[in-house]
Formats: structure tokens, C-alpha cells, sequence
């Protein structure tokens, strides 16, 4: 397909009807509808209507999505059951996190620092930092609003800034080679990614932001945030009237122990030593060898939990039910980021990222650069619902295009930055993103509400981080 106009249908499509129905799955799966009529129109060929054949089927059956299948829903969403279960979770909200969390602010600050500590990545951050902080927010009357938007803002932008995870290696692949005077290769590749941290500004003014915003500093939070918030401290009610979270497991209604395991004695061991293995087998070989085990570490962890599970005393029976309870659970979630991908696929198809980027290849100032590219990725990841997505686009266009302006390594470094930050920005904020969804699904939140109230927020750092790059460019280039 040759990119043009016609591509942006899709997402505008989805991304309208998300706002304006707030009914995500009807929106995803008619701008997946619209995108086969797109395909029909260019091609002149009717075939490429069908949905199932030509997006469903190739995009579901991605090794992408199968991971997310297996990985971030069974395993996640079992390890959730099987904590539900033994009591872990909970035993850990009131052991560890009733000695940080007093209150509403430090509830929020330990939300926060989860999330700072789960910097693997999106997907990884908000569904550890979610699971693990939710019982204890819920407790300090803390809204689903406020907690899944520290969560989601501490997922992807800390993993840009905190970059001991797998980010840097993809990223120093897709830059290695595009402007061989300074990034010849992968390995100078990933010494030029963490050189060029400090230009990322809106990773670091969004995990800013959030300390600020979770410890109640924040002088503007924007409208519906702050409604949230008073909502939730004054009358208890974590959710909107007439909302629908994506998540219903130890919601306010719910009491958590009525689901543990009869004559089981719940444990700091329960929650440890899954975590334990998950860190160990996901971290450790990437820094030392630089071996990406992240989905054999969940699959270990999830065993992990049964096993110790087994150990302590509780009945296989209880186990598997724990873990299948766990697993349906995440059906709805499921489907959506099916949808999710599919759109993301379609959006390959039709090429929506090399036509936003050739929209303003002319046009492109030395002074605006940076500014110009953070605000296309921050289009391309939104529209999209990927970062990774967004860069493996971008950067291979946007780092020769940079030294073609402007022959400076130290320019070259602020364009990175922007690029960084804007894909992550698009990523964060997106109805279509897998962080987003699962962002509000971990946190018990509905997903258009989350969307909303944490819009404002991000778009107010993107602002400031758009301003700090081009301040950058004046003063430093």
C-alpha cells in the first residue's frame, strides 16, 4: 500500500469512537473495519475487505501477540490468582506497604517507587506496580484515575531513563549505521543511548511530574483528575459513576480474604520469591550477558508461585483454581489488546508511520528540529499504540535527517531525546496501547477514564519537554 492520507482512517477512527462511546471494543474493531475498506479502496481489490483473513489472522497469530497471550495474561493474570489465593498481595500491602503507606500521598509515593523499581518496561512495569500497589491505594481511598495514571506514568518513561533493561539494545539497533560518523555500529549504538538520557525530557519530567503529582505538590492536576481525587476522598467511591473497569478482582466491594485458601497461613514468601525469580532471570542475564529472558522469567515465576505455594502447604486443587481464576480474569483484556494489535498491525499495512513522517520531511528547521520530531512521534505512537513501533520508523529516518541539519553530535543527542520522549509520550497516552490498557485493567480503572485524566498531565510535560529541547538547541548547538 502507498502511504497516504487514507492511512490515518484507522486510528482516527478508533480513537474517536474510544472517546466519544467510551466503548473501546466496539472502537477498536471498527477501525479495524474502516482499515479493510482502506485496503479494498487502494487496491481496487474487495478482497482485501476481509478483515479475518488479511488482519485478524496474520496479526493474532504474531509471536508479539502470543506473548502477551501467554505471558503478561496467563502468567500475570495466574501469578494474580494464585496471590489472591495464598494472600501474598495482600500480605504485602499490609507488611510492607502499611509501613510506607500511611495515607493517601504516601500510597501514591509507593506506587511511584514500585514503579520505579518494576523498570523492565511498560508492560512489566504496570502489571507489577499495579497488582502489588492497588490493595493498599484501595485501602487510603486513593481513585482509580490517580493510581493508574503514577502507574502508566512510571511504566515506559522510567524504563527510557532507568535503561537497564531490553530498550537501549533494540534502540541501539534501529541507529547503529544511520549516521556512521558517530553511531558506526550497535556497540558505539549503546553508548550514544545512555550519552543522550539527559535530552529525553519528557521521560524525565513525566516521572517528574508523577513524584509531584503522588505527593500531592502538583499545582494543577487538570479538572477531572482533581474531581477524581475529591470524589474518592470524600465519599470512598474509587471509580466514576457509570464507569466500567477493566478489572474487577479486589475491587472495594470485594473482601480479599474471603479468597484464600482455607487453613492456608499467608506469607512474605508468597509475593518474594516469585518477584525474586522474575527479577533474577529477567535483569541479571541482560547485565551480565546481555540475554533476554524476560518470557522464560515470567513462565518461572507464575511455577514459582505454585511451588512455594505447594511447599507451605496448600492443596493442588487450591493452586489451580487459584491460577485458572487468575486467567479468566484477563478475558476481556485479551480481547482487547487483540484488537489492539490488529489495529497496530493494520497500521503497518497502510504504512500510517511513513506517511506522518513524510508529511513534514520539507519542512524541518534547525532551531525546531527536535520539537517538530517529538510532536510526529507523539502523533505516530497515539495514532499507532506503540513506542518500539513508533522508533523502528522513526529513528532511521530522523538521525540522518538530523546530521543532514546540522552536522553536531550534541544536536544529534537532542533529536534523539525527542524522539525518545514523543514515542513514549503516544505510547503512554493512547486508548490502543497494550501500556494503557493494561495500565488500567492492573489498577482496576476504566480505560476511557484513565485516558482522560491522565491526558492533561502528559501533555502539560510534553509541552515543557518540547520548550527544553528547543532551549537546548539555542544554547548548546
Amino acid at each position: 500500500m502507498e502511504p497516504s492520507f487514507l492511512s490515518l482512517i484507522p486510528a482516527l477512527v478508533a480513537i474517536s469512537l474510544a472517546f466519544i462511546t467510551r466503548q473501546v471494543l466496539l472502537a477498536l474493531f471498527l477501525g479495524i473495519v474502516s482499515g479493510g475498506l482502506v485496503m479494498w479502496y487502494q487496491s481496487n481489490d474487495i478482497t482485501q475487505a476481509n478483515i479475518v483473513k488479511n488482519l485478524f489472522l496474520p496479526a493474532l497469530g504474531q509471536e508479539s501477540y502470543a506473548t502477551i497471550l501467554l505471558v503478561y495474561l496467563w502468567c500475570l493474570g495466574g501469578l494474580m490468582g494464585l496471590w489472591e489465593k495464598s494472600g501474598g498481595a495482600l500480605h504485602f500491602a499490609k507488611v510492607v506497604g502499611g509501613r510506607i503507606a500511611v495515607g493517601p500521598r504516601s500510597s501514591l509515593f509507593f506506587a511511584w517507587l514500585l514503579g520505579c523499581v518494576f523498570h523492565q518496561g511498560g508492560t512489566v512495569s504496570t502489571v507489577l506496580a499495579g497488582t502489588t500497589v492497588k490493595p493498599v491505594a484501595d485501602k487510603h481511598r486513593i481513585s482509580h484515575e490517580e493510581l493508574s495514571y503514577v502507574v502508566d506514568s512510571t511504566a515506559s518513561p522510567v524504563a527510557t531513563i532507568l535503561p537497564f533493561n531490553a530498550w537501549p539494545g533494540f534502540i541501539a539497533a534501529l541507529v547503529a549505521g544511520t549516521v556512521p560518523e558517530v553511531i558506526p555500529d550497535e556497540v558505539t549504538g549503546l553508548k550514544f543511548f545512555f550519552s543522550s538520557i539527559q535530552y529525553n525530557f519528557y521521560g524525565i519530567l513525566a516521572v517528574s511530574f508523577t513524584l509531584l503529582f503522588a505527593l500531592h505538590l502538583l499545582p494543577w492536576v487538570g479538572k477531572r483528575m482533581s474531581e477524581a481525587r475529591q470524589r474518592a476522598r470524600s465519599t470512598g467511591e474509587l471509580d466514576r459513576e457509570g464507569s466500567a473497569p477493566m478489572l474487577s478482582m479486589q475491587t472495594s466491594d470485594l473482601n480479599p480474604e474471603s479468597q484464600l485458601a482455607t487453613g492456608y497461613a499467608p506469607s512474605l514468601w508468597d509475593f518474594f520469591i516469585p518477584l525474586a525469580v522474575l527479577l533474577g532471570l529477567a535483569v541479571l542475564p541482560y547485565m551480565l550477558y546481555s540475554i533476554n529472558f524476560i518470557n522464560e522469567a515470567f513462565m518461572a515465576c507464575v511455577l514459582s508461585a505454585m511451588g512455594i505455594a505447594a511447599v507451605r502447604g496448600m492443596p493442588l486443587g487450591d493452586i489451580l483454581n487459584g491460577f485458572v481464576n487468575g486467567c479468566k480474569t484477563m478475558t476481556i483484556g485479551a480481547i482487547i489488546l487483540g484488537l489492539a494489535v490488529t489495529i497496530g498491525f493494520l497500521a503497518k499495512e497502510l504504512r500510517t508511520a511513513d506517511y506522518l513522517v513524510t508529511l513534514l520531511g520539507d519542512q524541518l528547521p534547525v532551531v525546531g528540529l527536535p520539537a517538530i520530531l517529538m510532536l510526529l512521534c507523539m502523533g505516530i505512537a497515539f495514532s499507532c499504540g506503540t513506542s518500539w513501533g513508533t522508533y523502528a520508523v522513526v529513528f532511521p529516518v530522523a538521525m540522518p535527517l538530523a546530521w543532514a541539519v546540522h552536522q553536531d553530535p550534541t544536536y544529534l543527542s537532542i533529536c534523539f531525546g525527542a524522539v525518545l520522549g514523543g514515542a513514549v509520550f503516544g505510547d503512554q497516552c493512547s486508548p490502543i496501547s497494550d501500556t494503557t490498557i493494561l495500565a488500567s485493567m492492573f489498577t482496576g480503572c476504566d480505560l476511557m477514564d484513565h485516558v482522560a485524566t491522565q491526558l492533561p498531565l502528559a501533555l502539560a510535560a510534553a509541552t515543557l519537554a518540547a520548550v527544553a529541547s528547543t532551549l537546548c538547541v539555542l544554547v548548546f548547538v
